[in-house]
């Protein structure tokens, strides 16, 4: 199958549609997307140029020429030396082209060195251009999110057996990361473990604070297995829950039930964020919601769709998600839910299976 030559002709479709002449990707998941091959983050541009009409070429620097393989013989790869200027050779390819899309994870200098080559060019970003391509899902693609997501389960499952009081949050971090590596992820991208007031914190960095009897710990991780990632949260408690923990659980696990349930194709992203919104509100818990619903995943961590407010995206099959309601009471205590879902044709899969129950610990 010509996955990367269907993907370009794609790519190039959309170009049309959008009135753009001509696509630049330089690091970022969106130059792997349509070619196999993810830049090193060097001083040394590299570039894919995607024409409307007429041949790819991927501009690298020489040295890094041997890493690229040439998937479906969908583009050219041209190498430059230490003495060449790849900026002259880049806007060589662009030639005539008036409107350019341009990667947003290209460093500045080198989008200031296109503009200064080429100052008649317009120069617009990629993000709307790439996300239309990627946010519908693949089969294959799917299945790797699957698996990803089956390895931070096990995870889960196995950190229900494990000790937290008196160890600090960076020894259990440590201990995700050795746990999800050896079941298979290739890199971990984030660990957040956020014991007692911490928990308050959505995006706390484990320190050395100590555990202690009647915590509970947001337990927030994710990382990278065979190009796709993974993204669970799942809540821990230290012997007993703190006061009011238990109230505001039965109200957050439901009300991402229903969110979770409410996903179909035909409604809108902010749809589903109203769903979990409009319950914890209700609860009397809607101050200390304090983010949206959800965000894409795939080769990012984070991409589109996001599921937040007003967000008027149709949701469609092959959209994948995640859906991660959070209460946080500042000074005592955090508690945030988090499964990856898939649309289905018929409604929606939970790639995330591990029971949301919390877990009482030792």
């Amino acid at each position: 199958m010509n996955e990367y030559r269907t993907r370009l002709e794609a790519a190039r479709r959309v170009m049309d549609a959008q009135g753009v002449d001509a696509l630049c990707l330089s690091v970022g998941s969106d130059l792997p997307y349509l070619t196999g091959y993810r830049a090193m983050p060097l001083e040394r541009v590299t570039m894919l140029i995607v024409p409307r009409e007429g041949s790819a070429h991927l501009v690298v620097p020489g040295l890094e020429a041997p890493r690229v393989s040439v998937p479906d013989n969908a583009f050219e790869v041209v190498g430059w030396a230490e003495l060449d200027d790849p900026i002259a050779t880049i806007d060589g390819y662009l030639g005539e082209a008036e409107t350019v899309a341009i990667g947003d994870e290209t460093w500045a200098r080198f989008v200031l060195e296109l503009q200064h080559a080429g100052p008649s060019r317009s120069y617009v970003g990629a993000s709307d251009l790439m996300a239309e391509l990627r946010m519908v899902k693949s089969p294959a693609e799917i299945d790797a999110l699957r698996r990803a997501a089956r390895t931070v389960d096990t995870v889960v499952d196995e950190m229900a057996d494990v000790r937290f009081s008196g160890r600090t949050e960076r020894s259990i971090s440590r201990e995700l990361i050795e746990r999800t590596t050896s079941l298979g992820h290739d890199t971990m991208d984030f660990w957040i473990v956020a014991s007692g007031p911490n928990g308050a914190s959505p995006h706390h960095e484990p320190g050395d604070r100590v555990i202690e009897r009647g915590d509970a710990v947001v337990v927030d991780f994710g990382g990278t297995q065979d190009g796709y990632c993974s993204d669970t949260t799942r809540m821990f408690v230290v012997g007993e829950a703190p006061y009011g923990f238990d109230a505001a659980y039965d109200v957050l696990r439901e009300a991402q039930a229903c969110a979770v349930d409410a996903v179909r194709p035909g409604v809108t992203a902010g749809s589903i964020d109203s769903v979990a919104r409009d319950m914890i509100t209700e609860a009397g818990y809607g101050d200390l919601f304090i983010h949206r619903l959800g965000h894409g995943i795939g080769m990012d961590t984070h991409e589109h769709p996001y599921i937040i407010e007003g967000n008027g995206q149709v949701l469609e099959a092959g959209m994948a998600f995640s859906i991660e309601p959070g209460i946080y009471s500042p000074g005592e205590w955090g508690m945030r839910i988090e499964d990856i879902v898939v649309v289905t044709p018929q409604g929606v899969e939970r790639l995330n299976t591990s029971d949301r129950a919390y877990r009482v610990v030792d």
